[in-house]
């Protein structure tokens, strides 16, 4: 029983490779979904989903724990769930064919039965994934399991072997990511038609994201009538019923009777808001494509290659241009849409909405997105960033506050600043928004009124800004000193919307506060620390401590001033500066440039530098553009890529990829181009480092740049010749490591000779 379904299984793994391998070309075929899985946020799986997708449908094989979710090395699967957002999941369905379990314990037993829970054991060698598609066979249940997906809508198709009781179970509560997991307050399902059911669940997050509380609706349809219908909760079992309510550990299970390869094809559409809107999203997306399984499979792939498609590549390694696809399939997959096909959201007060422009995302913190998430969307796909600023100027409208993290358009209050502002701003000084008084209304109140607890929930806005206005600093007896240089960075991007919008007055105000960075800074050290309300140092002060800061440490901190690093230059001195960058960069290449100790416990202390596993210091190679030895910048940035960066389930992320920040670091270095600022000033540009490939173009969006191209050459590139001898754009000799952002997106040709030794005289 199930051979013919294991073979089909086999043939299936080895068509996908071959068609990687015949159109290895294709931007979409590139894509490793399995890179860094096993190292690996609960919302970047190898999950079935489109870009920004509300569905992440995929494999879970973890409890509540940090990190929770796939992990690449365990061969063996809990159930396939569909949100997979930060602090959020929902609706887990599992085929089986064994004796019945309706609970899910761990997956740590060996096998499959009533007391070990309904997960089963796959065949590793039958895992397959590629963008908008992800298929194992389930060794237990003798069961192919496939899965796709629309925005809203996820897509599963289950080949059984010939068994009288094969079930489908809808699994309601379940572990999901550290203690984020949620409970259900309270769950509705019922028969809705003969091949049909439809419910909700009511969902608590866990106790640390306590503000987040969502009701999940679902319209589930099935490609045949099932025989029967069941439930549980709390462990008790009925049998033949057409309808249950419940809370906590509850679900439903439908029986069907199948032959030796049948396939059944369950198609899933949910909504925040109702299940009317659930059925709306299902019949607009998954029934446009005549709820035809393969039909959106390669729907979603072709939506996928289209966008990576954006950016095409000549040159460099195989391997480099697979690292290079997949962290830009990952800068798309991390973060959701929380509107419906017709703009119907449930807002940050659980009141119903209506979104008549674009759509409402939702995700995890914005913490230092503009190095380089932010400036990747804006230049490949500004309707990205356009919609966000949709979402934040929708939450500012409905409900007082633009949203530092708005996880199901929560007020989640998660990370330091506010810096959806940055994003925000960039999005007018770039000119994909327009509207210029409107986004400085909504983030002047960031920097002008003390955040909030908001009575939605959660946090809104910058905690404790009273303290830090009156001292100039952020006191040891309020807070963490690196709330200083997030909230002196957020000024500054203030001052530049006021200055564009005409309001000098608080544009020179808010600049001459964003120097606020300096008194963070002991002269006698020059390194950030600590100090009291009464202007006293830290007399603990290590510089290696993560205490008084936010996962990172004072050494790492002490370069954390985007939008004045020439002032940090003239601070420190040029000659400490360099020797003390120099010196960061040479003891962290032996540790690839990853601090591997965990640098969330505050007071723990570790020699660590140069830490590209989390946002801190992301800027640091680019650096040396402003301390006149930009052929550093180039060297360390190219080491990072090639070290820290990596191309197996082992070796993708060395530390915390939230949502695709520490994704795009790599697409946008890749390109040789960092954005320090945030691309807030009046005339955004970029620095330049080193690029992987010898040829790059970016197909630029003719709704908001005119459309065309812009191309980098890199004349020479190779492994060994990584300095620019020569940077000419358009024909024209650059005289500094920095490209306007008007200069790129109107299109044109930027070509870099590149050699073996750093060329000092370049600029």
């Amino acid at each position: 029983m199930g051979k013919s379904i294991l073979k089909a299984a086999a043939v299936l793994a080895s068509s996908l490779f071959s068609i990687s391998a015949s159109y290895g070309r294709e931007p979409a075929e590139y894509v490793d979904m399995f890179i860094g899985t096993s190292n690996s946020r609960w919302m970047l799986g190898p999950y079935a989903q489109r870009p920004f997708g509300m569905v992440q449908l995929g494999p879970d094989n973890q409890g509540n724990v940090w990190m929770g979710g796939y992990e690449w090395s365990i061969s063996n699967i809990s159930g396939f769930s569909h949100i997979h957002a930060w602090t959020m999941g929902g609706l887990m369905l599992m085929p089986s064919t064994v004796d019945l379990a309706t609970g899910n314990p761990s997956t740590d037993s060996p096998y499959q039965g009533a007391n070990a829970g309904y997960h089963s054991r796959i065949l590793k060698e039958t895992e397959t994934a590629r963008p908008g598609y992800y298929s194992a066979y389930l060794y237990d249940s003798k069961t192919l399991a496939e899965m796709t997906a629309t925005s809203r809508c996820g897509i599963h198709r289950y080949t059984f072997p010939e068994c009288r009781d094969s079930r489908i179970l809808i699994d309601l509560q379940f572990p999901t990511e550290w203690d984020y997991g949620f409970t259900v307050k309270d769950a509705s399902v019922r028969r809705s038609g003969p091949a049909e059911i439809e419910g909700y669940a009511d969902c608590q997050s866990g106790s640390w994201s306590w503000w987040n509380s969502y009701k999940l609706h679902f319209v589930i349809k099935f490609s045949r009538e099932f025989d029967s219908m069941n439930c549980w909760n709390e462990g008790h079992i009925k049998e033949g019923v057409d309808s249950m309510d419940g809370k906590g550990d509850t679900g439903v299970y439908v029986t069907f009777k199948t032959s030796e390869g049948e396939k059944i094809t369950v198609y899933c559409g949910i909504s925040l808001v109702s299940i009317d809107q659930a059925r709306l999203n299902l019949e607009s997306e998954a029934g446009a494509l005549g709820y035809d399984f393969d039909r959106v499979a390669a729907d979603a792939f072709d939506e996928w290659n289209s966008l990576l498609g954006r950016i095409r590549i000549e040159g460099g390694t195989e391997e480099d241009k697979t690292k290079f696809y997949t962290n830009l399939y990952r800068a798309f997959a991390g973060k959701q849409t929380w509107s419906d096909v017709n703009g119907k959201y449930i807002d940050a007060m659980e009141r119903e909405q209506t979104i008549t422009d674009g759509c409402m995302y939702g995700g995890d913190a914005f913490w230092n997105s503009y190095w380089n998430l932010n400036g990747l969307w804006s230049m490949a796909a500004p309707e990205i960033v356009d919609n966000w600023v949709n979402t934040q100027l929708e939450m500012f409208r409905h409900t007082g506050w633009t949203c530092k993290g708005p996880a199901g358009i929560e007020y989640s209050g998660i990370m330091e600043g506010s810096h959806e502002t940055a994003l925000m701003v960039a999005a007018y000084q770039k000119g994909i928004r327009k509207d210029g008084e409107d986004i400085y209304r909504a983030v002047l109140r960031n920097v002008t009124e003390t955040g909030i607890d908001h009575p939605g929930g959660g946090n809104a806005g910058n905690p404790l800004l009273d303290k830090y206005i009156e001292y100039g600093y952020m006191p040891r007896e309020h807070g963490v000193v690196s709330k200083t240089l997030d909230y002196a960075y957020d000024d500054w991007c203030v001052a530049m919307m006021a200055y564009a919008c005409g309001d000098k007055k608080t544009g020179k105000m808010l600049e001459a506060r964003s120097m606020n960075w300096k008194n963070a800074f002991n002269p006698a050290t020059g390194y950030v620390t600590m100090r009291d309300k009464k202007g006293g140092w830290d007399p603990e002060f290590d510089k290696f401590s993560n205490r008084g800061f936010i996962e990172g440490n004072s050494w790492q901190y002490s370069w954390y001033v985007p939008h004045d690093i020439p002032g940090l230059v003239e601070m420190l001195g040029k000659e400490e500066f360099n020797r003390r960058l120099e010196e960061g960069f040479e003891k962290s290449e032996r540790y690839n440039f990853a601090a591997h100790a965990f640098d969330r416990t505050m007071g723990q202390s570790a020699e660590f530098y140069i830490n590209q596993g989390n946002e801190v210091n992301m800027c640091t190679p680019y650096l040396f553009n402003y301390s006149g030895k930009p052929w550093l910048a180039q060297k360390w940035a190219r080491a990072i890529m090639d070290k820290f960066y990596g191309s197996t389930p082992y070796h993708g992320w060395e530390g915390d990829e939230d949502e695709g920040q520490m994704s795009a670091w790599f697409v946008m270095s890749a390109l040789g181009l960092f954005e320090m600022d945030g691309g807030c000033s009046a005339d955004p540009e970029f620095d330049l480092g080193s690029p992987l490939f010898s040829k790059a173009v970016v197909t630029l969006s003719d709704g908001y740049y005119g459309g065309g191209t812009f191309t980098i050459n890199a004349i020479g590139n190779s492994k060994e010749n990584i300095y620019i001898q020569e940077a000419r754009l358009n024909g024209k000799k650059l005289t500094s490591p920095k490209l306007k952002f008007r200069d790129v997106v109107k299109g044109g040709e930027l070509t870099l000779i590149m050699g073996p030794e750093p060329c000092l005289t370049a600029f």
